[in-house]
């Protein structure tokens, strides 16, 4: 291990051999065999699940733990700043190559599929189609097969557009945090966090209200055809993105409360900054492309 000359700083740094990954590992593993034998009828599929997601999540704590406690021991430097910096881009890249996948499925459906289906070629085959989208009749909401339910479609009022206003302020908020810290004025800094944090919780809450209005009013649900597999997916998986954004900006609360970070240095606060961001603009066009259009 070489150092540079600003001290004791190491120009890169090399971890000592650890338990961390196999432990994460073996945890995924429970997790993975107890929700597929769960889903499969397997009674113990449950606790195998849950005892999964208990251990890997202890796992994750001591982890992160000691990557924060080096961090803060001096012992990375430049090189493995830039690391990280690169890891977060490409995870954020991947993330958006995951919702990229999700968006291209709704485009796929309602630009090809639909159409396909209501032309003269499945005229026999499915006479009582009607290609249009999204769906409000039979035929569209409900199949001429009877396979599917009657449902009804979600608008972007009101609950949609208040999760909007509530995820771009949150953008703002974590903004202004950013630049309290930069100018070094920590107690603006964890005032305008704590904002952050409170905006996501709430948002999560309200998308818990729409679902619950969409399953007992409108009858849309996961089993209602491609409109309901695609609206869950896609709004589902970002809620859990925000749900994961949002512990990211409340550990990085909690250790700017305890004088971690700083304004030349801190990247952690950055990389959470840049993922949440990232899921603002997720919900941008999911917000347009789902709701609106």
């Amino acid at each position: 291990m070489s150092t540079s000359a600003h001290g004791t700083t190491p120009y890169y740094f090399i971890p000592a051999p650890s338990r961390h990954p196999v432990l994460a590992a073996t945890g995924l593993f429970f997790v993975i065999m107890g929700a597929s034998q769960w889903i499969n009828g397997a009674d113990w599929g449950k606790y195998s699940l849950a005892f999964g997601l208990v251990f890997w999540l202890f796992v994750l704590y001591q982890w992160f733990g000691q990557a924060v406690s080096e961090s803060e021991g001096g012992l990375y430097g430049r090189k493995v700043d830039l690391s990280f910096r690169w890891s977060m881009s490409w995870f954020i890249f991947s993330e958006v190559m995951f919702f990229g996948a999700f968006f291209s499925a709704l485009w796929w459906a309602r630009a090809h599929s639909v159409p396909s289906l209501g032309s003269l070629d499945n005229a026999l085959l499915w006479p009582d189609f009607k290609a249009v989208w999204p769906s409000l009749a039979a035929g569209m909401t409900a199949s001429p097969a009877g396979i599917i339910e009657p449902f009804t479609t979600m608008g972007p009022f009101w609950l949609p557009t208040i999760n909007t206003a509530l995820l771009l302020s949150s953008g703002v908020t974590l903004t202004i945090a950013h630049h309290a810290l930069i100018d070094n004025n920590r107690s603006k800094t964890v005032a305008f966090m704590w904002l952050t944090v409170l905006l996501g919780v709430t948002f999560l809450f309200v998308q818990g209200y729409e679902y619950y209005h969409a399953y007992t009013e409108y009858n849309l649900k996961l089993s209602s055809g491609v409109y309901g597999s695609t609206f869950f997916m896609l709004t589902g998986f970002h809620g859990f993105h925000v749900f994961v954004g949002m512990l990211m900006l409340l550990f990085t609360t909690l250790r700017l409360q305890k004088g971690h970070f700083s304004p030349h240095r801190h990247f952690g606060f950055e990389g959470a900054a840049w993922y949440w961001h990232f899921v603002d603009v997720v919900w941008l066009g999911l917000y347009i492309l789902v709701y609106w259009l």
